[in-house]
């Protein structure tokens, strides 16, 4: 730790630390229902340069808010972002009960400008989750200007209700899923496994490797959209699993013919929601949809698990909504900047300011002031160029 005061107005205490220090697991162990994988190991498996935390504390000693940072781009710039896997989220930590007047006194306080200044990106997040909604507000009311873009909208399936209907999946899918897996069998004895907790290893990160390389994205792409291909994209996940916790949240379902893994879905839990990360498919294999078998055999494992919401991101919508998937939340980028002027130009390709932060932002007391300064540089320009003119004459 480097730094330490208390906010001003409230009993909040102000910490900066290097790097993702433990209070985080103590903080992601009390956030809302599926964000407990937020942990320390989450955000250092990234290896991010130069990381450091702002966090929020109550006088009793329990932290309310941290904000994990990364420095991002050209040094000289300064701009940082909170670092993680691009999906489920990258998002700070917010306390389910902690109030916005203690996130706006966090954000307002002069050694946490300086730390985050002059940009910081958070993202992506979902728009309509409370996290999102009570750093843009609080955000503005400090002083920052949350500029916003939008990304794509998530699919969400209700697998508790549908488990429960019993008519889930139709009579006529598992007939096709049943015929898709005898087609498979003509090459060799099909299986399926789990993978999740202490049986992590580098042979199965490597394993999602090959299928990744015989799949589209490996042969047709240049594989910045994997999650396993390279030793960078592996080494994140192995980091990330040496947290128990988070081991036991990301699993992986492999489907494997002849002892060959040919597809698997690879997921993270949280409670009883689900996040969909990946999946993917040996090409060769594509005639009997192993993608398809794979993301059922998945979900079945899933519902036995205690899973009751799954999200499964943006994107593709079609075959979401063949399994009874509903549109949720878009998903958002927020761009935070701390002066008003770098913000106008960051908005011409970033995008917008956010309109609930542009409300939050007009009525506090920064725009007053704001709006003071240049009311009394008219009144100066108009003072001197009365003078001029009366010179003049």
């Amino acid at each position: 730790m480097f730094h330490s005061s208390v906010a001003k107005e409230t009993d909040v205490r102000v910490e900066i630390a290097q790097g993702f220090p433990p209070a985080l697991d103590e903080l992601a162990a009390r956030l809302p229902c599926g964000r407990s994988f937020l942990r320390a190991a989450w955000y250092e498996a990234t290896a991010a340069g130069d990381p450091l935390t702002v966090l929020a504390t109550r006088q009793d000693g329990h932290p309310i808010a941290a904000i994990p940072t990364a420095s991002v781009g050209p040094p000289l710039v300064g701009a940082r972002a909170v670092p993680g896997s691009y999906w489920p989220f990258r998002s700070i930590l917010i306390s389910a009960d902690a109030e916005e007047a203690e996130l706006t006194a966090l954000l307002a306080d002069p050694s946490v400008r300086r730390a985050l200044a002059p940009v910081w990106r958070v993202g992506p997040v979902l728009r309509d989750d409370g996290a999102t909604r009570m750093l843009k507000r609080a955000a503005a009311d400090a002083g920052w200007t949350v500029l916003v873009r939008t990304l794509g909208q998530t699919w969400q399936l209700d697998l508790a209700a549908l488990s429960a209907s019993g008519a889930w999946p139709r009579k006529s899918t598992r007939r096709r899923l049943a015929n898709y897996e005898r087609q498979l069998g003509r090459e060799g004895a099909v299986a399926f496994r789990s993978i999740t907790g202490h049986a992590w290893d580098a042979t199965t990160l490597q394993q999602l490797a090959a299928v990744e390389a015989n799949s589209w994205v490996g042969k047709t792409t240049d594989g910045g959209g994997a999650k396993f291909l390279t030793v960078d994209q592996r080494d994140l996940w192995r980091r990330a699993v040496r947290d128990p916790l988070i081991a036991d949240a990301l699993s992986a379902t492999i489907l494997s013919v002849a002892d060959e893994p040919i597809a698997f879905s690879f997921d993270l839990r949280a409670g009883p929601r689900q996040y969909s990360i990946a999946s993917s498919y040996d090409d060769r294999f594509a005639y009997a949809r192993p993608g398809k078998i794979v993301t059922y055999r998945q979900l079945a494992w899933a519902a036995a698990q205690g899973v009751e919401t799954v999200d499964l991101g943006a994107g593709d919508s079609g075959y979401k909504r063949e399994m009874g998937a509903e549109a949720g939340s878009e998903v958002v980028d927020l761009l935070i900047v701390r002066s008003r002027s770098m913000a106008q130009m960051l908005s011409l390709k970033w995008g917008g300011e956010s309109e609930l932060a542009r409300s939050v932002f007009k009525s506090s007391v920064h725009a007053r002031r704001r709006r003071n300064r240049i009311v009394s540089q008219l009144v100066a320009a108009s003072a001197i160029a009365g003078t001029a003119l009366a010179a003049t004459e």
